[in-house]
C-alpha cells in the first residue's frame, strides 16, 4: 500500500512539473496565478499521500499550513489585480 501511495505522490509531482510551464509561458498573470494555485493543491495532496505512506502525522500539519497560504494568496492576487469596472465602487457594488 505504501508503494502505491507514494507512486501516486510521484505522478503528482510530475504533474507539478508539467504546470512550471505554464507559469512560465503565462499569457496573463492569472493563468500564472492559476498555475500557482495548482501547485497548492498538489502539493497539499502530495503532502497528504506521504503522510499516509510515512506514517507521519506532522506532514498533515503542513499540508494544512499550505492550504491556508494557497488561499491567502489566491486573496491576495484578486485583491492586486482587480479593477473596477465603469459603474462599480471599490467593494463591488453597483449604484
Amino acid at each position: 500500500m505504501k508503494l502505491i501511495l507514494v507512486g501516486i505522490a510521484s505522478a503528482l509531482l510530475l504533474s507539478i512539473i508539467v504546470g512550471l510551464s505554464r507559469v512560465e509561458r503565462g499569457p496573463t498573470p492569472a493563468d500564472r496565478m492559476l498555475a500557482a494555485q495548482l501547485f497548492g493543491t498538489t502539493g497539499v495532496a502530495i503532502l497528504l499521500l506521504l503522510a499516509e505512506a510515512m506514517e507521519t502525522p506532522a506532514l498533515r500539519d503542513v499540508a494544512l499550513v499550505f492550504a491556508l497560504l494557497a488561499a491567502m494568496a489566491a486573496v491576495a492576487f484578486v485583491k492586486r489585480a482587480w479593477h473596477p469596472g465603469p459603474g462599480e465602487s471599490e467593494k463591488g457594488e453597483r449604484p
